[in-house]
């Protein structure tokens, strides 16, 4: 089962507390994007055997979403940060090769 510690409350949950919802730092698409640009954005999503950066909304504790790192392989979680930052942070990316030197954040 995964555990996360959520950013906001600062409280461990298992993953029957949480909601996932997919891929995380996805570049939105507004009403001027193309047909296949707005295609892309709903459906092309990453889903790799490794490292993965994921939204999950804490459901049954502060109601907020947050970000975390783990590896869809082993199911071993590198760290958690807030939903509001734009790219993961260094302490995270630190962790992750910390762990897995050879990873590269593509």
């Amino acid at each position: 089962m995964l555990r996360f510690i959520c950013p906001i409350c600062n409280l461990p949950a298992d993953e029957t507390e949480l909601t996932p919802g997919g891929e995380a730092h996805i570049q939105r698409k507004g009403p001027g994007s193309s047909d296949s640009e707005f295609y892309e954005y709903l459906f092309e999503r990453k889903n790799p055997l490794g490292i993965h950066f994921e939204r999950w909304l804490h459901s049954y504790g502060c109601g907020k979403w947050f970000h975390a790192a783990r590896c869809t392989k082993t199911m071993e979680v590198f760290g958690t940060y807030k939903a509001q930052e734009v790219k993961p942070p260094r302490h995270i990316i630190d962790n992750i090769k910390k762990k897995r030197p050879n990873w590269k954040n593509e």
